[in-house]
């Protein structure tokens, strides 16, 4: 029964962190465009290959990493910079409807699984997520990692992570053939705003948690 919550909790999680638009999303959607879906899962299981390392080992050593108060500013800090730098890459690339596709060029000589993979990689505000979460799930006991428990949950997140991408990619897809300029106002407008936005979130939250 444990490890049924175990893959549960972890699914859900994920699923639901998977589904705000980010840089990961808006290249699988530019990968199933561009290459279709068989692609795109290959990018997908890129990008959950890191995932699993990275809360495999959050999961392991989250109450370390969250008494390393330096180590987690400097990421929380950079990841704010790094949605800012978002915001001004897609807008400053998006001056034409056709040059939305710019931000999947620099890749198209790599496959998308190792896309994926290097992505993945980058994407920094993973590591404080995961901590928080599993240090989170683990006080209040919604998650058991005694014996092969863990894998259990590790592998119900990234598969909530797949499966929570793939319906976002598809959606996006969908909502572009049916309003004709949704692609040329999404990279121009949507998402530099969503991203400015989540910048100014995370610089609020970032300032009360170390200003007090």
């Amino acid at each position: 029964m444990q490890i049924l919550k175990n893959i549960f909790v972890g699914f859900l999680v994920s699923f639901i962190g998977s589904i705000p638009l980010g840089y990961l999303n808006i290249v699988g959607f530019e990968v199933f465009q561009k290459f279709g879906l068989n692609e795109t899962i290959f990018y997908l299981l890129g990008v959950i290959i890191i995932e699993f390392f990275v809360i495999y080992f959050t999961l392991l050593f989250a109450n370390q990493l969250i008494a390393n108060e330096k180590l987690i500013k400097f990421i929380e800090g950079f990841s704010i910079v790094f949605m800012f730098l978002l915001a001004y890459g897609f807008y400053s690339n998006a001056t034409t409807a056709t040059s939305s596709q710019s931000v999947l060029e620099k890749y198209v000589g790599y496959s998308p699984f190792v896309v994926g993979i290097v992505l993945s990689s980058l994407n920094f505000i993973q590591l404080p997520f995961w901590t928080s979460w599993n240090l989170y799930l683990l006080n209040e006991k919604y998650i058991v990692i005694s014996k092969s428990k863990k894998y259990f949950y590790v592998f119900g997140t990234v598969f909530g992570t797949f499966f929570g991408m793939l319906v976002l990619i598809l959606s996006l897809n969908y909502i572009a053939i049916e309003f004709e300029y949704f692609e040329l106002f999404l990279f121009r407008f949507i998402l530099p705003i969503v991203f400015v936005g989540l910048g100014l979130l995370q610089g609020f939250k970032f300032y009360k948690k170390y200003n007090k």
